[in-house]
């Protein structure tokens, strides 16, 4: 975490503010990621080991934040009977480099019989509309194309 005190206090949850994870090599290609409040994470980055790739963990990413935001603003209304999202796409390489391409996120949220499931089911496909059009931070960044920035310390 940065003590730099032009550099936004680290913020959780949903607020806005600065992020920051750390992550330490365990061994060749695997690593431990940690957030500001001490959760823990291992990425494998060959694909060798039961650990998330970050390729993984990038679909991850877009899959669990429209999936919070979809759960928020449906469980309002009905507790889902079941909620799985599956987050896919095609990993290409062209004269740029290395990218993703096709990527798609997919519910499967499943709501109780009654008015209440009626009124969840018939605002999920808006909610899912409102994650990917301006609630979920990272599927939105990656629509937008957000510069990143690479340098030593």
């Amino acid at each position: 975490m940065s003590t730099d005190p032009s550099t936004p206090p680290a913020t959780g949850g949903t607020g806005l503010g600065h992020r920051s994870v750390t992550m330490t090599r365990l061994e060749k290609g695997v690593y431990e990621v940690t957030n500001t409040r001490g959760g823990t994470l291992r990425v494998g980055g060959g694909g060798d080991t039961d650990d998330f790739t970050p390729v993984e963990l990038f679909l991850t990413a877009m899959a669990a934040c429209s999936a919070t935001d979809v759960d928020f603003i449906t469980s309002r209304i009905a507790e889902p009977t079941s909620f799985d999202v599956d987050a896919e796409g095609e990993k290409a390489r062209d004269d740029d480099g290395n990218h993703m391409e096709d990527l798609e996120i997919t519910f499967r949220v499943r709501f109780p019989e009654g008015a209440d499931g009626d009124r969840a089911r018939q605002r999920l496909p808006k909610a899912i509309a409102q994650s990917g059009d301006r609630l979920c931070t990272v599927s939105r960044t990656v629509q937008r194309g957000a510069p990143v920035s690479y340098r030593e310390a």
